[in-house]
């Protein structure tokens, strides 16, 4: 496929009734979603009442999550998800907790080629909201390293693994700033430091992905975003009064969880079954947002979406076309702003927005191999 591309699955007009009605119905689908309670117990079928306690324990730190993820290690290769069942093995893994010039200690992970087989290239994740990168990366991680890449990931402050308050954001930029310099860290590891370095950012990692871009333009060889979050549709922005009141209660009560819980996993996930398997995911935050959290990533959006035209990279964008959390359409006007032209935009007919975790097989497939067959014509 030529390098200024377009490419969809199958026409986006059968895409169902997911993808219909444009984002008017989004935002009522998710603000339905918002209104089902603001507590959700994780329903954590076939678990003992052992792990179903460590689950429901406070998470607010670092040591309770660590705690409860070696809990439920041995449970996650029994679990029935593709990716679990289905991972490759003999990849060279790594676990690591490193402190950084900020006193935070973060976690990372590497995910290599078995011994003797050649690296081609070098590619780092940013997870998504609330999430890790483990769980559900650990699979796609294998698979991309099956292929003859280096995958390196690590928790934000306050996410996964990595220290800080559950699900806090008290600075968007100053959090892109954390993972530049723990990548920047792995990037000038001698086995590292010659190979071509590409992005991966997943749904809020995507903005986090394009940030470290937009301050590093000439460093990155290529970015790669799945189903992105990139600009806010207007349909579902506050009105600028509210925007201005929660930016000041933001400054009162920063840590506050005054966002009404947006428990959008069934807008997320096409197959049901493996909906399911997504509450073992247990380190992730599922409470409701805090405000300052918040506040920051409305701001970030609004600063990506004012220089969108400087995105410079070579650039792959994935999108379920049915996605009710990310719009595919700001996707689109993404791949149209962009000022490089080397460009790619892929939409999955009636794909949700975990097309890498919540769709079915084949489609996970899909989706892997068009990240690994970019990256194959990129290096």
């Amino acid at each position: 496929m030529p390098p200024h591309t377009v490419a969809i699955t199958h026409p986006v007009a059968g895409a169902g009734p997911r993808g219909a009605g444009g984002p008017r119905r989004r935002a009522a689908v998710i603000a339905a979603a918002a209104a089902k309670g603001e507590a959700r117990a994780r329903v954590l079928e076939g678990a003992s009442d052992e792990l179903r306690a460590a689950a429901a324990q406070c998470l607010d730190w670092a040591p309770a999550r660590r705690r409860v993820r070696a809990a439920f290690a041995p449970v996650l290769p029994t679990l029935d998800h593709f990716l679990f069942k289905m991972a490759p093995s003999e990849i060279q893994m790594e676990e690591t907790y490193e402190t950084n010039s900020k006193g935070v200690e973060i976690f990372w992970k590497s995910w290599l080629p078995r011994e003797g087989t050649a690296t081609k290239a070098a590619l780092f994740f940013c997870h998504g909201y609330g999430d890790t990168c483990t769980f559900f990366f650990e699979g796609i991680a294998k698979r991309i390293a099956t292929a003859g890449y280096a995958v390196y990931a690590m928790d934000y402050p306050g996410f996964g693994l990595s220290y800080g308050l559950h699900g806090y954001i008290a600075s968007f930029d100053g959090m892109v700033d954390h993972v530049i310099e723990q990548y920047a860290r792995i990037r000038g590891m001698n086995k590292v430091r010659e190979m071509p370095h590409f992005l991966l950012g997943q749904s809020m990692g995507g903005a986090v992905a394009l940030k470290v871009h937009l301050k590093q333009q000439k460093q990155w060889d290529g970015v790669l975003l799945v189903a992105p979050m990139c600009k806010i549709s207007e349909d579902v922005t506050p009105p600028a009064p509210v925007l201005k009141a929660l930016s000041i209660l933001s400054c009162i009560l920063p840590e506050a969880k005054l966002f009404p819980q947006k428990d959008i996993g069934d807008l997320a996930f096409r197959d049901p079954r493996k909906r399911k398997v997504a509450e073992y995911n247990v380190i992730s935050y599922s409470d409701q947002m805090r405000l300052r959290t918040a506040v920051e990533l409305l701001k970030a959006t609004k600063d990506i979406e004012s220089q969108l035209e400087k995105i410079s990279s070579p650039l792959l964008i994935l999108h379920g076309a049915a996605d009710m959390v990310t719009d595919p359409q700001v996707s689109k006007f993404l791949y149209e702003k962009a000022s490089t032209k080397d460009k790619t935009l892929k939409l999955y007919e009636g794909s949700y927005h975990s097309i890498l975790e919540g769709e079915p097989d084949d489609r996970i497939s899909t989706a892997i191999n068009d990240i690994i067959s970019w990256l194959d014509s990129h290096c």
